[in-house]
């Protein structure tokens, strides 16, 4: 039985494309963070593995020996390159060993150069199934230095079949001459149709609040409801925040909250300037006023994201960025009265 659905509906074009125009042995997926990167590599490995590729399309059958061993994550022509950090959140737990040996650390961020190297062996090894050996890295940004320069020596050289597939939501952080060796495959936000379709069937309400709140990229949608986040949350947001109320915010983690308060000035920016908002109903949003007051919310959100996993105090941190906010919103009021 051919495998004709895909769990993100929207990569069925790209994943499509990206098998017919494949012309180098390393592909660079790119492009916003929450929209399948991670998927689409995967689908692309497996596809390169597969036996019995689908005719046409390319895609994997889904029901070949090499398949059925990639669902299982047992295929042994296959490697992932992913921070100690996502493995779980991904579904890639790490195996007993590995995980008492990490247990004793805070899971890493970082693709090092240890794992590379562990690469670089099972690169050199011949194919186990006689077709290829792929490589996904995900994210690619998170090569630290050492270990992006140990992975460009098998860019440059690759042994044998060995395909890889690295996909990035920040390209221009690689090193150049690793971009350079890759062909860009661009993934970008998918249509807002079957976007909504996909977390309507997920079981999200208010989907498309959700939806725009995230930017467009579904899968971080999907995520901020299962963390809790609530349409009706999101849409009141902007005249809680105007009233200075610190409890609109005050049980989300300071990275969420920051980053919320930074879309909400971002689309008063955007409104003061005759531009629609991006991430709130334009109804949700006070009348358009001064942007001096919002650039100085927006310094001081940009100043709190940089030390946002370590604040010297939430709370306090938190009540001053709200006020802020709240002066900010208050003076565009202002404006439209007078």
């Amino acid at each position: 039985m051919v495998t004709d659905t895909l769990a993100l509906p929207w990569l069925a074009e790209p994943l499509t494309e990206a098998l017919a125009r494949a012309r180098s042995h390393a592909l660079l997926i790119q492009g916003p963070a929450g929209v399948g990167q991670f998927d689409l590599a995967l689908l692309l490995a497996q596809a390169w593995l597969c036996e019995t590729p689908v005719a046409g399309s390319g895609w994997a059958c889904g029901q070949c020996g090499s398949c059925k061993l990639f669902q299982s994550r047992t295929h042994p022509d296959f490697q992932l390159l992913i921070p100690e950090a996502l493995r779980e959140p991904l579904g890639w737990a790490a195996d007993e060993g590995e995980s008492s040996k990490e247990s004793k650390t805070k899971p890493s961020r970082e693709i090092k150069v240890e794992a590379v190297r562990q690469m670089l062996s099972f690169a050199q090894a011949t194919s186990a199934r006689g077709r290829a050996k792929v490589v996904v890295v995900y994210p690619a940004e998170a090569l630290n230095t050492v270990a992006a320069n140990a992975l460009l020596k098998t860019l440059e050289e690759p042994a044998g079949v060995l395909r890889f597939a690295l996909a990035s939501a920040a390209p221009e952080s690689l090193l150049p001459t690793i971009r350079s060796r890759c062909q860009p495959v661009p993934l970008g936000l998918p249509a807002p149709e079957p976007a909504l379709a996909w977390l309507q069937a997920q079981g999200v309400d208010g989907a498309e609040v959700l939806l725009a709140a995230a930017g467009g990229r579904p899968q971080e949608a999907l995520r901020w409801s299962e963390e809790g986040l609530k349409a009706a949350a999101w849409a009141q947001l902007p005249a809680r925040l105007a009233r200075g109320e610190v409890a609109a915010i005050s049980d989300w983690p300071v990275p969420r909250a920051i980053d919320a308060m930074q879309r909400l000035c971002h689309d008063l920016l955007r409104t003061s300037h005759g531009a629609p908002p991006r991430y709130f109903a334009p109804e949700a949003l006070p009348a358009p006023g001064p942007s001096a007051p919002l650039q100085q919310w927006a310094l001081a959100l940009q100043q709190a994201a940089r030390h946002e996993d370590h604040p010297l105090n939430a709370g306090l941190l938190m009540e001053s960025l709200v006020l802020q906010g709240q002066s900010a919103l208050q003076g565009r009021r202002r404006a439209a009265r007078a």
